[in-house]
């Protein structure tokens, strides 16, 4: 359909060529990009898919109907199950690390946490969540599971909000928040470091790098002219896309590659030699 248009995208975890898109019009499509086929198309919302996100052979779709529906993209009766805990539209999604948790943010103000093990089972069933939060003041887009520490979440709140707020999944407890002086539209976590980096609106649009778990800010990143709705990682780790209401697309090398590992140096013959004269 020519009024269609795509509203959200994710790439499968394990890397290779399969797209993930939500499209206006409420489809979760599957895409082979070096094909560039349609793999599937799947349904099961009203209204536009805004977020996606991947759980093993599981995608996880929101929508603006306020739910989310578990995806088996394996098989036929591709719709599992779903969730419902939000009033508005589901505008962040994010499976944990170890696939257990996934956290979803709307626009009704809520956070909330979702056991792995309902994403299967009956379709009919609708699925409440383990933990429903409401302390951001504003719509919760941006979420980021922390690569380094087990059961920490990120999640940042809109215009009204302004903060960055810490979370233990496990209890729904907060760690830290952080008042940013602007709405939080993405956050994304260093992988070889405890850096977290958010993106923001009005008034600077500014990319700002947050050590962890100080939280203490360490760098400032500007050129976009408004504000910056999505940023990517790139598989080495080191740089980061962003992608901004202004229609441009930016690159930044923002943190460092991984270390190498210290290998102790081995003594060489003449150096064992000697050690062994000294004795």
């Amino acid at each position: 359909n020519d009024d269609d248009f795509i509203t959200s995208v994710k790439f499968v975890q394990e890397g290779g060529g399969y797209l993930a898109i939500g499209t206006n019009f409420s489809e979760t499509q599957l895409w082979d990009i070096e094909t560039c086929k349609m793999l599937r198309s799947m349904n099961g919302h009203e209204d536009r898919i805004s977020s996606l996100s991947w759980n093993d052979f599981i995608l996880s779709s929101g929508s603006r109907d306020s739910a989310i529906v578990n995806h088996d993209v394996r098989v036929a009766q591709h719709k599992v199950s779903t969730f419902k805990g939000h009033e508005q539209e589901v505008c962040g999604l994010a499976w944990s690390p170890d696939g257990k948790t996934l956290a979803s943010g709307g626009n009704d103000n809520l956070l909330c946490l979702w056991e792995a093990r309902g994403s299967s089972g009956n379709e009919r069933r609708f699925i409440s969540p383990r933990h429903k939060v409401g302390e951001h003041q504003a719509a919760v887009k941006a979420l980021s599971w922390c690569p380094h520490q087990r059961n920490v979440l990120a999640s940042g709140g809109g215009t009204a909000d302004r903060t960055i707020k810490l979370w233990n999944a496990a209890n729904g407890a907060v760690l830290n928040s952080i008042d940013t002086g602007s709405q939080v539209c993405s956050l994304v976590w260093n992988p070889h470091e405890k850096e977290l980096l958010s993106s923001h609106g009005f008034s600077e649009n500014q990319l700002s790098l947050w050590n962890y778990p100080s939280m203490a800010k360490t760098k400032e990143l500007t050129g976009h002219t408004s504000r910056v709705l999505h940023m990517a990682v790139s598989p080495c780790g080191t740089m980061v896309c962003s992608a901004a209401a202004d229609e441009t697309l930016r690159f930044w090398k923002v943190f460092e590659p991984m270390k190498k590992p210290t290998q102790r140096s081995r003594p060489t013959k003449g150096s064992f030699s000697r050690s062994m004269s000294l004795r």
